[in-house]
């Protein structure tokens, strides 16, 4: 990926009405504000603005790294307090950054459920289906994330009353089923299919040493919807090795600390340090690694479209694959020499080592041939 090529203004200015969008106005109609970075330090600590449609705060994080296929939302609740109802003609996806309460679900059938949820809880809303979130909390107001792709429909209807207040219940989605939102879910490889996660910090992880590092991942599909999650978690004094993929990858630190390094093709990588609560949306095709400094494992959560995932004839992610059979993960040994030098020198401040030598010496046993 090149630079970002900077125009004339004259220029700018001849495709200043196409940077606009239904999507955009709608926000503003909203009375929020839109994050545009790819990085927000602390999720649980950002400033919301009073949302008045919904009975909460909230504030929008959308940028060029999520493009138009998906963004995110930030949304807390009042002590005692709970958000209208709603229901919508796009997807959403949540994970509960503070606090306790329960979330209603029903459709025009009648049928109609609720569950409860904690920090840490990660579940979804059938599309469509009316649904309302309340705080359990008399005393602490309950803060959650959402990542949704509002953007692309809303875009492509431009009828906000279509997206919002259609009448139809999508029975493959929810038929009110009593069970919808329990814990159960089928194990299918690493795909686990469940709409409800209790405890996304402390679930257990399936191994996953194609990323490196001995890690542990999880995919999820829930609500039978077209986006997608997954969790991934590495050891004390290890990192996952560097890779690229298209845009709309929100990442969310769950425990440990760290940094990330970003870089387009060409140029020197970025830091973004991180700690539980940050967020990070690697933009198009930009390469990022992460590197666990803590003391404690570290695991984080990726919200994402389908248009993430750039797969191989056989629908393999190409970012799961080494460049030099033609993917787009690099390889530790063709990682540039300032990684490994940076990640030693951050460990030690913290009365550490690395501890990659195993991680190394198995992808030596696999490694295919660089290329000539």
């Amino acid at each position: 990926m090149a630079k970002d090529a900077v125009v004339s203004d004259d220029l700018a200015k001849k495709f200043a009405t196409e940077k606009d969008t239904p999507y955009l106005r709608w926000v503003r109609d909203e009375g929020l504000d839109i994050i545009g970075a790819h990085y927000v330090r602390n999720l649980r600590t950002v400033e919301l603005k009073p949302w008045a449609r919904r009975g909460g705060k909230g504030i929008f994080i959308n940028h060029e790294a999520s493009r138009t296929s998906n963004d995110c939302y930030v949304c807390e609740i009042a002590p005692g307090k709970k958000l209208e109802p709603q229901r919508q003609l796009f997807e959403e996806m949540i994970l509960v950054l503070d606090g306790r309460g329960s979330t209603s679900v029903w459709n025009d059938a009648g049928q109609k459920i609720t569950f409860e949820w904690k920090a840490g809880a990660l579940f979804a809303i059938p599309l469509n289906a009316w649904h309302q979130h309340f705080n359990g909390s008399g005393q602490e107001p309950a803060r959650f994330v959402s990542v949704t792709n509002a953007p692309p429909v809303i875009n492509l209807y431009e009828d906000i009353d279509f997206v919002f207040n259609t009448k139809h219940d999508f029975k493959s989605r929810f038929a009110g089923e009593p069970d919808y939102f329990s814990a159960k879910g089928e194990q299918k490889g690493l795909l686990l299919e469940t709409n409800f996660v209790p405890d996304a910090v402390n679930l257990p992880l399936i191994s996953a040493k194609e990323r490196g590092a001995g890690g542990g991942h999880i995919r999820f599909n829930m609500a039978k919807g077209s986006m997608n999650s997954h969790i991934s978690q590495f050891p004390i004094g290890t990192y996952k090795k560097g890779h690229c993929h298209g845009p709309g990858a929100h990442v969310i630190i769950l425990s440990g600390e760290g940094y990330s390094l970003m870089w387009p093709e060409g140029e020197e990588p970025r830091r973004y340090d991180w700690e539980v609560g940050t967020m990070i949306v690697p933009p198009n095709l930009w390469f990022h690694q992460h590197f666990n400094t803590g003391t404690t494992p570290a695991r984080y959560l990726a919200f994402k479209h389908e248009v993430v995932s750039i797969r191989n004839g056989q629908g393999v992610p190409k970012a799961w694959i080494s460049r030099r059979i033609g993917g787009d993960q690099i390889d530790y040994a063709d990682e540039q020499p300032i990684v490994r030098d940076m990640f030693a020198e951050e460990l030690s401040k913290n009365g550490l080592t690395p501890k990659m030598d195993e991680a190394y010496k198995t992808e030596l046993e696999t490694l295919p041939p660089k290329a000539a």
